[in-house]
């Protein structure tokens, strides 16, 4: 075992543990009550890159609004500020690592997983008419992102986990915690730490190969549990992991859903998964 610590891995290194700025100027304005919808627009209208993506998706099968949204103003006002920042959080951070070697990990392959256990997120959450479904999306977006940290910041004993795990037949984040004495999934917990997101992200990133553990969300927690094994299940994309991870029965029975409503999240995710890789991966 190392003795790094996954704080040790974000100490001193700006790339990744500065949060995009555009989030934190998007969430100083929501949480001030004298700025206006229009102050928000205006913050994202800054951003060209990022406001073409938002109305991107706003206009997608995402949303599949009637109509088409023409400005960001129209999309604050339709979609709500909350929610819009959840997406320009998820999209900006698609923006922040590149350059990863190609035989650890495919950004690509691994933006896929990401946006499938997003969307699998969002879908459940529905279901279970959650408030907010956006933030589902985006904390299946980032469950994998400790993933990236180690990638970048300890290449070469991800390199000997991932030929490991493979050799042995093992799951990769079992490998991980075998080799380095904690998973990717913990260091994604405390990056959103230091990002200062809310707790419920830290938690449910932290938890999703360990949901049980969840003790303040534990039912986010389950839904993108639940959502990254059906992202596997149906091969969309990968961060590294070759297996489908096992379904933790305890979070099976805190969702309370039905077993025949997994058709039809899979039947949703099918039916967005191509057009959502269109409008977000357009750009990354």
């Amino acid at each position: 075992m190392d003795s790094t610590t996954p704080r040790d891995l974000l100490r001193g290194y700006v790339e990744v543990s500065s949060l995009p700025m555009i989030h934190l100027r998007l969430e100083e304005a929501i949480n001030n009550p004298k700025k206006s919808m229009s102050d928000i627009a205006k913050i994202i209208r800054e951003d060209p890159g990022l406001t073409a993506r938002l109305l991107r998706i706003v206009n997608s099968a995402f949303y599949n609004f009637p109509s088409r949204v023409e400005t960001i103003s129209q999309a604050v006002t339709i979609v709500g500020t909350q929610q819009l920042s959840a997406l320009a959080l998820a999209t900006s951070v698609m923006k922040m690592f590149k350059g990863l070697p190609e035989d650890l990990v495919s950004m690509d392959s691994f933006w896929r997983h990401s946006i499938a256990c997003g969307l699998a997120a969002r879908f459940i959450g529905t279901l279970r008419r959650e408030a907010n479904a956006e933030r589902f999306f985006v904390a299946g977006m980032l469950h994998d992102i400790g993933r990236l940290v180690m990638y970048t910041k300890l290449t070469e004993p991800s390199r000997e986990i991932l030929t490991t795990a493979k050799a042995q037949n093992q799951l990769l984040y079992e490998a991980e915690r075998e080799r380095l004495g904690f998973t990717h999934a913990v260091v994604g917990g405390v990056l959103l730490q230091t990002w200062k997101l809310p707790t419920s992200l830290e938690e449910i990133v932290m938890y999703h190969h360990n949901p049980k553990a969840a003790t303040r969300f534990p039912v986010e927690t389950a839904v993108v549990h639940l959502a990254d094994i059906i992202a596997h299940a149906m091969d969309l994309g990968s961060s590294g992991e070759v297996f489908v991870p096992p379904l933790d029965p305890e979070a099976w029975e805190r969702l309370n859903l039905s077993p025949s409503v997994l058709g039809s999240i899979e039947e949703q995710l099918d039916r967005q998964y191509q057009d959502s890789l269109h409008t977000m991966l357009a750009d990354a």
